[in-house]
């Protein structure tokens, strides 16, 4: 488990399409899980100023391969006793999303990200969503998009502040989301009476 908020940026010393090996400061240990770009991988060898992760197959199909290269986000998974400040992320990418547009405000920055129309249901106003393993809120849901609002310190601190239109993102979204849909969908008779007593649960 992962809680979204990005440790540090570290610099991708090579990457084979299976291997990839990172120059940070964190140190892991063999067999870690690290959730690269919000990828949860693990770690396989140790270097002197870093680490590699392997890349499965799986993975490959899902992800955005083109952006594990110059800098990526880099968080350890969490320990046990840890305190959740962002929200409590897997680094299961659900699916790939698209910056359409950026808005610059006063003191924030808009992002219109595209996903897949089936990936929308799990998204909802004020709720959570991790890109590039970021833990994020949205603010408006679209049909087939929805605007995420970026203030200053998250743009400074993450890659965000970098991020161009056109550039593919991995996202996941809300763990509980998915979890109750698929209850949902596959108990016709679950009442709201059910859901809420599920969610006090978490």
């Amino acid at each position: 488990m992962f809680t979204g908020l990005i440790r540090e940026i570290a610099t991708v010393y090579s990457f084979d399409q299976k291997t990839l090996r990172l120059k940070a400061s964190y140190e892991p240990k063999l067999g870690d899980s690290i959730a690269i770009n919000g990828v949860c991988l693990s770690v396989t060898k140790i270097h002197n100023n870093g680490f590699s992760v392997e890349v499965g197959d799986e993975t490959s199909r899902v992800v955005a391969l083109e952006n594990f290269k110059g800098k990526v986000h880099i968080e350890p998974a969490m320990k046990v006793g840890d305190r959740i400040e962002g929200h409590i992320v897997q680094g299961h990418v659900d699916c790939i999303g698209v910056i359409e547009r950026i808005v610059s405000g006063t003191n924030s920055t808009d992002f219109f990200i595209r996903i897949p129309k089936e990936q929308i249901k799990f998204t909802a106003p004020k709720g959570s969503i991790a890109v590039d393993g970021v833990s994020l809120t949205i603010n408006d849901v679209y049909e087939e998009s929805f605007r995420l609002t970026i203030i200053p310190i998250t743009l400074k601190e993450t890659l965000f502040g970098s991020y161009k239109v056109g550039r593919r993102v991995n996202i996941e979204t809300d763990l509980f989301a998915r979890y109750l849909y698929h209850m949902i969908k596959r108990d016709k008779t679950l009442g709201w009476e059910e859901i809420e007593r599920i969610q006090a649960l978490f």
